[in-house]
């Protein structure tokens, strides 16, 4: 069993979750069931799976719970290009949470790439 406060990827993501909240406070009211709420609860998966993939018995089972999180990830970056184009985002809050996604895609895949490479 693993700590996810440890991992830096469970890090990077819990504090895009926190961003993706601070942003989503600016939205409209009619979006709090719509882009709003999917946002969070994209932006949340992502930390969510990391930490519960922490706590299961084999690299296997931790690297599936990091694909889910890669999946969720590819969802806020979706919505973040969605928010923009609706104009409920400026191009810099944009272009930074759009490099932080990045940034935890690639932390996820290169966990992924060594926890699959460990047990072969």
């Amino acid at each position: 069993m693993r700590d996810f406060h440890q991992l830096r990827v469970w890090g990077k993501a819990h504090a895009l979750v926190l961003a993706v909240y601070k942003v989503s406070e600016k939205y409209p009211r009619s979006e709090i069931y719509g882009l709003t709420g999917q946002s969070r609860r994209a932006a949340a998966s992502i930390a969510s799976n990391i930490a519960e993939g922490c706590g299961k018995d084999t690299e296997t089972e931790f690297a599936r719970y990091l694909r889910i999180a890669m999946g969720s990830a590819n969802e806020v970056q979706y919505n973040l290009l969605l928010a923009h184009n609706l104009g409920l985002l400026t191009g810099a809050v944009f272009q930074q949470l759009g490099t932080d996604v990045v940034e935890v895609k690639k932390m996820l895949a290169a966990l992924i790439k060594k926890l699959t490479a460990d047990s072969r």
